[in-house]
């Protein structure tokens, strides 16, 4: 008996993106190419139109489109509405009386209400809350209250994007003695779990005629200076009207983003040639520097190459045909920016998206994520640690 063949969400993904970058009339040959029927394809294209992001999700999980994820969304907030409704009924008069009356309201009901909800809607603090407490608490038993309060609040604070390595360094950064292991625990005994990363592939056209330059890079990531080597990619983002495009232009010394740019078009003055004239504007280069990329049209085509060369310090550098690893830098920051910014949110405009995009890469990204290949700390953190390497690129 013949097995059938099973294809996760990336490969149908990327097979669909592939009909709309190429054109629905190319749908025979790229299934081909993919080692599917035709037919198959189609079936997966009707799919991603009806349902985008909320597409493949597999057995045993539903299947949203987007309005119904808004009504989804809007029975949660019913649903949130109705519990307040009930706290503020059940607590206006105990919160009325004092803290005394208040804490043992909060008490009663925290097996019906989370503790975190009744003093938002009591308007209490949780501090005062926890220190009525501490005459009936072990030093123990407070400490584990004030880590749980601490854990909760970093995680919101920072977008629910931490996981519990990094609040356990920004725990420890607050001079909080405590270890992974622990956060890991308190953090499930919570509920609380950041956004999950998803694997994503982009799809590039490496079918053209251009010149095609080596792997100079030679898949080493690590650097010791900046602007000595630039890495770039391209990723699609869906949004209610169709895709936009990201392009990224990262130095690998400290992986900040120093050139992007989002269109609602695969030209080259639309995507690598705006990213590449925000990074020569941000950081300048003094020395031999590597340009690498996938051997996409945006990369390879007269225009962009032509660009690169009037630098006579830049070296051309791509990945070869299909290899992703070759820019596996790139490929993380896009699983990062999916996971963190897009996964689990609804479909906005493509005016929202712009917004979103700017305030993941600039303010979030750069400046206040803490980054593992980084020890931990943001890209601003480690700019000041090493500034002196920065002296000969500033302008």
């Amino acid at each position: 008996m013949k097995k059938r063949r099973i294809y996760d969400r990336t490969f149908k993904e990327n097979a669909v993106k592939q009909t709309y970058e190429r054109g629905k009339s190319q749908t025979k040959f790229i299934a081909e190419e993919l080692g599917i029927t035709a037919k198959i394809l189609s079936r997966w294209r009707q799919e991603y139109k009806k349902f985008g992001t909320g597409s493949f999700c597999g057995a045993g999980y539903l299947r949203l489109t987007p309005e119904q994820t808004i009504i989804a969304n809007l029975e949660k907030k019913i649903k949130d509405s109705k519990i307040t409704l009930e706290i503020l009924k059940k607590g206006t008069e105990p919160a009325s009386q004092g803290y005394v009356k208040t804490k043992d309201f909060i008490e009663n009901n925290k097996s019906k209400f989370s503790i975190i909800k009744m003093c938002t809607v009591l308007e209490v603090s949780r501090t005062t809350y926890y220190n009525r407490k501490k005459q009936e608490l072990s030093d123990t038993e407070t400490r584990i209250i004030l880590y749980k309060e601490e854990i909760t609040s970093i995680f919101y604070e920072f977008k629910k994007k931490y996981d519990g390595v990094k609040i356990t360094k920004e725990l420890q950064r607050r001079g909080f003695k405590i270890q992974y292991p622990s956060v890991k625990f308190y953090m499930k005994m919570l509920g609380l779990r950041s956004k999950v990363k998803r694997k994503f592939k982009v799809t590039t056209d490496s079918y053209h005629n251009h010149y095609v330059s080596p792997n100079l890079l030679n898949r080493v990531f690590t650097v010791g200076e900046p602007a000595s080597a630039w890495v770039s990619d391209i990723t699609y983002i869906q949004t209610i009207i169709g895709f936009m495009y990201l392009t990224i232009i990262m130095d690998l010394f400290d992986r900040k983003i120093i050139g992007w740019s989002l269109s609602y078009g695969m030209s080259t003055r639309q995507t690598t040639l705006r990213a590449w004239k925000m990074a020569v504007k941000n950081r300048k280069i003094t020395k031999e520097l590597i340009f690498h990329s996938d051997r996409g049209v945006q990369y390879a085509n007269k225009m962009f190459t032509n660009t690169l060369d009037s630098n006579k310090l830049v070296r051309r550098s791509m990945s070869g045909r299909g290899n992703s690893t070759d820019n596996a830098v790139c490929e993380s920051f896009f699983n990062f920016f999916k996971a963190e910014l897009l996964v689990g949110n609804d479909l906005v405009s493509r005016k929202q998206m712009k917004v979103q995009v700017y305030e993941y890469i600039e303010n979030w990204y750069n400046k206040k994520r803490r980054h593992t290949f980084l020890g931990f700390k943001t890209i601003a953190e480690f700019e000041n640690i090493n500034k002196s390497l920065y002296d000969f690129i500033s302008f």
